[in-house]
């Protein structure tokens, strides 16, 4: 893996020059930003039970399903459709190594544009001298949670930039992919026909599936190390997916 660090920061050098980067990190910090002020809006107005914080985290899925797909859907397609991934690997770099500088770079993106939004929560520190409206808890919680999940989040990013040369088609996938385990397992959760004793195993992978009940465990200062195994694990077989599924499309290319 001595290539790696080369590869990474050639991708986040050509991501910092991509539109699509920009426009990914603009939308995301407006719509954070709206979301943010909404949420103070509400606290002002009536008494809340969480905090400013709980209730920021718990529309992480929104921005997650459109600006992943946007910092990972060129990753690979675009090389592909150009023709210079293979001329790439006609160097001593493996498979795995251009794969991993991708998503290494593209996480790092990922997070740098989540650690921004620390912003909000330092300026309402600034003009505020409420704890309640502060709590450290559920805003370190909230960070790791997006921290931890984002390995996957990103990993299948990646994995559906190998699925096609076409970038446009590949976002679509990861849009469909993300949603399918944020919203899709949580209603999948919520039939009764899983309640059937037929289908006792089925439910309980959906349950130890379920994004949003990891998030709230983090917000409540509950680190369950089958939740970590299950965001890395997860990322790790999905980034391997992606290495042996480029790998047998560029022999058969």
């Amino acid at each position: 893996m001595r290539h790696f660090l080369t590869i990474l920061g050639h991708e986040v050098r050509m991501l910092l020059v991509s539109p699509s980067t920009y426009i990914a990190a603009v939308t995301f910090l407006a719509f954070m930003g709206f979301i943010f002020a909404g949420i103070l809006a509400e606290f002002s107005s009536t008494p809340q039970q969480n905090s400013p914080a709980v209730a920021f985290f718990e529309l992480f899925w929104v921005p997650v399903i459109f600006i992943v797909p946007l910092l990972t859907m060129k990753s690979i397609s675009e090389e592909r459709r150009l023709g210079t991934l293979e001329t790439l690997l006609t160097t001593p770099i493996s498979t795995g190594e251009v794969v991993l500088g991708k998503y290494g770079a593209a996480y790092l993106l990922y997070l740098s544009l989540w650690a921004s939004t620390a912003g909000l929560f330092y300026i309402l520190h600034r003009f505020t001298q409420d704890s309640f409206l502060l709590d450290l808890g559920p805003l370190i919680g909230g960070y790791l949670f997006i921290a931890v999940s984002g390995l996957l989040f990103v990993a299948l990013g990646i994995f559906a930039s190998s699925l096609s040369r076409n970038q446009a088609v590949a976002g679509i996938f990861g849009v469909v992919m993300l949603f399918g385990l944020i919203i899709g397992t949580q209603l999948l959760a919520g039939l009764a026909t899983l309640n059937l004793e037929s289908f006792a195993t089925l439910k309980s992978s959906v349950e130890y599936a379920q994004v949003f009940q990891h998030l709230d465990d983090f917000s409540r200062g509950i680190v369950d190390t089958r939740q970590l195994l299950f965001y890395v694990s997860g990322a790790s077989l999905t980034l391997i997916l992606s290495v042996l599924g480029l790998e047998a499309k560029l022999l058969h290319s």
